[in-house]
């Protein structure tokens, strides 16, 4: 891919690169977002958020294109509203990891995330959470349980909240332990950390997605900001960090663009179609 050869395949995070600090698509980057698929280029969403959280991002971008979430772990079609694969941790696991997580990191609370047939299957609580879970940010979907109902289920994603410690320290020490039991990432700083199955990432997410359609690495370009964008941003031709991106995605990254508050996606993105 070089500056005059369109990518057949954008793939994008969500938050902190596809939307602007006020959690909005600038008018910018919707337009260049819209040139390119006008042209043909294929757009997907690939990003830590579940399926129930998509709606708001394709009514910015007025139009609904396929959505790798939880991190690689579940291809979701926000068109039709539906789970077109999951990947999960089975409740073995789950213990597992929840054995090391509430050793490793003492008062630490735990939640998972499962997914139903679409992003509101009513008959499937989707975000789960220990008693005592303090949220990083706002989420009204939540179903307290006992620990045990938590880990009783297949879930997409293992949740390891601490509350005034930094993502990044709980990283270290989680790594230390885990091994072969799950993959742990991080989208926030603040204190929270993310466990998806053994080999899944949003890499493994977008490639699900363009294998069918006859896509590369080669031919795909993806934007990012956090360590959860790692994997993608090495794995894709090119792979472009935000100007606000955490040190390890920048330097996981072919290129640094401009903020996600100053169109940085936009900015690529002109370059082959403008």
């Amino acid at each position: 891919m070089t500056d005059t050869t369109p990518p057949a395949l954008i793939a994008t995070d969500v938050d902190g690169t596809l939307l602007d600090d006020h959690e909005r698509v600038s008018p910018r980057t919707r337009a260049a977002v819209r040139a390119a698929v006008d042209a043909g280029t294929t757009f997907i969403l690939a990003t830590g958020r579940p399926p129930r959280w998509i709606p708001p991002v394709v009514d910015g971008l007025g139009f609904a294109p396929l959505a790798v979430c939880a991190n690689g772990a579940v291809v979701y079609d926000p068109a039709t509203d539906r789970i077109l694969s999951a990947r999960t941790l089975s409740a073995d696991a789950l213990a597992a990891l929840a054995d090391i997580a509430l050793r490793v990191i003492p008062g630490a609370g735990l939640a998972v995330e499962r997914v139903g047939r679409s992003a509101h299957d009513a008959a499937t609580p989707q975000f789960v959470s220990s008693p005592g879970y303090e949220h990083a940010w706002l989420n009204p979907d939540n179903t307290e349980v006992s620990i045990e109902d938590l880990l009783s289920a297949p879930a997409v994603k293992l949740l390891i909240r601490k509350a005034g410690a930094t993502s990044a320290e709980m990283a270290v020490e989680l790594e230390k332990h885990i091994g072969t039991e799950g993959d742990i990432t991080y989208s926030t700083n603040n204190g929270l950390i993310e466990v998806v199955p053994l080999g899944i990432s949003k890499a493994t997410g977008v490639e699900e997605v363009a294998a069918p359609l006859g896509i590369g690495a080669e031919g795909i370009i993806a934007f990012g900001d956090m360590p959860n964008d790692i994997p993608m941003l090495r794995w894709s031709g090119h792979g472009v960090a935000m100007g606000n991106a955490h040190p390890e995605a920048v330097a996981a990254a072919d290129e640094v663009t401009a903020r996600n508050s100053e169109d940085g996606l936009a900015l690529v993105l002109e370059r082959f179609w403008s």
